[in-house]
């Protein structure tokens, strides 16, 4: 489908049949995920793609019993990091050198410019700023499922220290920011399959200057 028809094609699928999607498919949703554009292309976050069926139906009370949590095929929870120490810019600093093949002494200018910028942020405006580059990434997700004729719900309606719980999260210096179910939709019981996608028109959400 051209890119058009399908963000036309998708919705926030709410019944999901079972049917689990294949695997050359979930890894270019991953992969257009890890392309995401990123604040410093710094990337504070990461994502657990959850496939197991039994630590999906752990999850599922968390996501207050929705449906897709089991019904889909894979569970992609967006955690951010707890903090943004100069420890992480080091070890984003090594990254850069290691797959450009240049010098780390010369990213410290770079380096610098990073660490300025959250040492003028509280704890919380950093995690604030993570959550966001969260979401940056959770909008590339639904975009490459929609190119692959995935289906997939965004959640925000879970309780995030259940989650977080579950899956460990703590114990990595992360939280559960935001989540995706990926599957195939139940066009026979999803009262949503045939409705009409409604947005603001272009002329009320358009301002241009």
């Amino acid at each position: 489908m051209k890119l058009l028809e399908a963000l036309q094609w998708r919705y926030a699928v709410k019944k999901m049949n079972g049917t689990k999607i294949p695997a050359e498919k979930l890894e270019t949703i991953i992969e257009a995920t890890r392309l995401a554009p990123s604040g410093f292309g710094l990337t504070p976050y990461s994502i657990i793609v959850v496939e197991d069926e039994e630590t999906r139906k752990k999850l599922q009370p968390a996501f207050y019993n929705q449906s897709q949590v089991v019904d889909g095929s894979v569970v992609i929870v967006f955690a951010a990091w707890n903090t943004i120490s100069e420890k992480e810019i080091a070890e984003y600093m090594q990254e850069i050198a290691d797959q450009r093949g240049v010098a780390v002494d010369t990213l410290k200018d770079f380096s610098a410019a990073i660490s300025g910028s959250f040492k003028n942020k509280t704890p919380e405006q950093a995690r604030v700023w993570a959550d966001k580059q969260a979401y940056l990434a959770l909008g590339f997700s639904l975009v490459a499922a929609a190119a692959e004729e995935i289906d997939a719900t965004p959640m925000e309606g879970f309780a995030p220290d259940a989650v977080d719980e579950i899956l460990g999260l703590k114990a990595l210096g992360l939280h559960s920011t935001v989540a995706l179910t990926l599957g195939f939709r139940d066009a026979a019981n999803d009262y949503l399959v045939n409705a009409k996608k409604v947005r603001r028109t272009t002329d009320k959400l358009v301002i241009k200057k």
